[in-house]
């Protein structure tokens, strides 16, 4: 079986011109979307993500603000540049890059960010809806997941409202600003869905699991992590991973995914690439969710929707 790559580039090409025209009303009214990153440290490829996010937000007319801070930065001082940006009337959505040095507990700075700019959907308050069903904003990275899917199954004339009804969906991964949140994705789609992490995988499940997967999501951070064996013929394959690893050949770093993509496209149905998959659905709709909340902090504008494929 030869797999069908699903170009999320191509797919964020369409959204793009969507989220500019969004933009464009906002500032029109007066108002004009401002995206802020908080980077702690020096990891490669939160820095490759934030200059994809600058370079997107500058093509479509949004503010983007960059925080970085040296990874020693002392935790006082962390949650003070949180607070600065919530104040800050110019900033309509905060994002705070993974991973943080082990001396600054992510959920400390998740619980001092200002919901209504808590654009991933970390904040207690906001996840608490996403879990419910009722959510104020649907985080990037699995929101790109999905409208992904979604498109695909545009693509081969099934209906998404229908399409994910008993099929299995395997994640392996249960970050707070991936995993988790697209299992919630997921039973909300009417799927029959499978959580898998490291202890799934110290305890040699990982390919049991994996293999009843018609949906497969993985974001668990290590590279080629799943194998043409561990998976079963015709599932849709979706690769969150994006790690930085050196070349022996080159010695050049380069980023790949969590998936061996050959290896696994040989069994699969469809499958996303890693660059080029769903990492440009995650920042045009990153973006999109700036624009969502500047337009709810704004009541002379209408609320920006959802968007769909």
């Amino acid at each position: 079986m030869t797999a069908t790559v699903i170009d999320g580039r191509k797919v964020a090409d369409g959204l793009t011109s969507r989220i500019a025209s969004a933009v464009a009303d906002a500032r029109d009214a007066g108002t004009i979307p401002g995206l802020a990153t908080v980077l702690v440290g020096d990891d490669y490829a939160s820095s490759v993500y934030e200059r994809r996010l600058r370079k997107l937000a500058d093509a479509v007319g949004c503010r983007f603000v960059s925080e970085r801070a040296p990874a020693d930065i002392e935790l006082a001082d962390a949650l003070a540049t949180v607070g600065k940006l919530n104040a800050d009337p110019r900033i309509s959505g905060i994002l705070i890059m993974r991973p943080l040095p082990p001396h600054i507990p992510e959920v400390e700075l998740y619980r001092i960010l200002d919901p209504a700019k808590d654009i991933e959907a970390v904040h207690a308050v906001n996840a608490g809806l996403l879990a419910q069903g009722l959510p104020h904003f649907v985080p990037s990275t699995p929101a790109a997941c999905f409208y992904l899917l979604d498109w695909y199954c545009r693509h081969i004339d099934c209906d998404p409202a229908t399409f994910y009804d008993g099929k299995t969906v395997v994640i392996v991964g249960r970050s707070n600003n991936v995993g988790k949140l697209a299992l919630w994705l997921a039973l909300g789609r009417n799927a029959t869905v499978v959580s898998c992490d490291k202890h799934t995988s110290d305890a040699g499940m990982l390919a049991h699991f994996t293999r009843q997967a018609d949906i497969l999501i993985v974001a668990a951070g290590v590279p080629g992590l799943i194998t043409g064996d561990m998976v079963k013929d015709g599932v849709v394959a979706i690769d969150v991973g994006i790690n930085a690893v050196t070349n022996p050949t080159t010695g050049k770093t380069q980023l790949v995914g969590d998936i061996d993509t050959e290896a696994v496209a040989e069994r699969a149905e469809a499958v996303t690439p890693v660059p080029g998959g769903v990492g440009p659905l995650t920042d045009v709709w990153l973006v999109h969710n700036a624009v969502r909340a500047a337009t709810a902090l704004n009541p002379d504008l209408p609320h920006s929707p959802w968007l769909a494929p």
